[in-house]
């Protein structure tokens, strides 16, 4: 496994109360000397070299499942597509597989959505999927099972690259189902990534891992295509695609999705299509009608994402 002493001197920062991205994106720029940080944090180095003791015996564990951990300041940590705030900027990856991938030059396009698509949604997602890969584009998604899982097949069926971004140390594979799945990932020459070490502390950790890895989909990707998926409701429908559509939305990143108003409306499934599409005109739709032209808009990098 392949780590800096800068990666470990950040991973061990985040140990400290209160120093969490926001303090770490004001504070840091990566490679400070060990005696500039402990002044930072106001601790002696005593106290700051017996935690990365602790942290690098912790992430040492991982060395089965982990080729190497990147932070802010190394050469090899990613490029943030667009305009992302402090406090939920990254401050380490770890990685299994090909993290060039990350890299501003590579096209990445997010496709994401529901758990337990319809095979018609499936049929779809598939088509429009291979549709992007013609234009050698890395897909990316969660991992999870459904829209996510239909989205990393698709681009391996095709030869295409493809990244799944966890909510758990990469040890540790979430859902169990795609533990193949995510072998077969990383012998293709993609990438799984995690911002984990450690296992969550309660169930609640463990939701809002889920929440948090939704806005690196986002960050992470030139664009993002929601395949289908559920808006809230009172029936309990609720999808986590909707948190990444959002980050897409803050952070300035282009958003498509997939909707026909002859064939999805009234279906519950595409509610969240639907409301995207109602409240931003910029959202680009793709159907049956427009698909290639479409699909071509959303995988042209912008002029400002040419820019930075």
């Amino acid at each position: 496994m392949e780590f800096s002493e800068n990666a470990l001197n950040i991973l061990t920062v985040r140990t400290y109360p209160q120093k969490g991205p926001a303090w770490i994106d004001k504070h840091l720029r990566g490679n400070e000397e060990a005696d500039v940080l402990c002044s930072l944090l106001e601790t002696h180095e005593y106290e700051f070299m017996k935690k990365r003791e602790i942290v690098k015996t912790a992430i040492n564990r991982l060395e089965s499942s982990v080729d190497g951990i990147v932070a802010i300041g190394d050469p090899l940590f990613p490029y943030l597509r667009g305009k992302v705030k402090p406090a939920d900027k990254p401050f380490a990856l770890f990685y299994r597989g090909d993290i060039s991938l990350l890299s501003k030059d590579n096209l990445n396009i997010a496709v994401i959505g529901v758990l337990n698509p319809d095979e018609k949604i499936e049929i779809t997602e598939k088509v429009v999927t291979s549709e992007i890969l013609k234009y050698k584009a890395t897909i990316v998604s969660g991992l999870a099972l459904g829209c996510d899982t239909i989205a990393h097949r698709t681009a391996l069926d095709n030869l295409g690259k493809t990244i799944a971004i966890l909510p758990s140390p990469l040890d540790c594979i979430i859902p169990k189902e795609n533990v193949e799945l995510a072998e077969r990932i990383v012998q293709n020459g993609g990438l799984l990534i995690s911002e984990y070490y450690d296992n969550p502390k309660s169930r609640n950790d463990m939701i809002s891992r889920f929440v948090v890895r939704d806005r690196l989909q986002a960050m992470l990707s030139d664009a993002v295509l929601l395949a289908a998926s559920y808006a809230p409701n009172n029936l309990g429908n609720d999808c986590g695609s909707r948190h990444a559509m959002e980050k897409a939305r803050v952070y300035g990143i282009k958003r498509g999705v997939i909707y026909n108003d002859n064939k999805h409306h009234g279906n519950p499934m595409y509610d969240l299509n639907r409301q995207i599409l109602r409240d931003d005109r910029t959202v680009i739709r793709i159907d049956s009608a427009n698909m290639k032209e479409a699909v071509q808009k959303l995988v042209t990098k912008t002029s400002e994402q040419l820019l930075f």
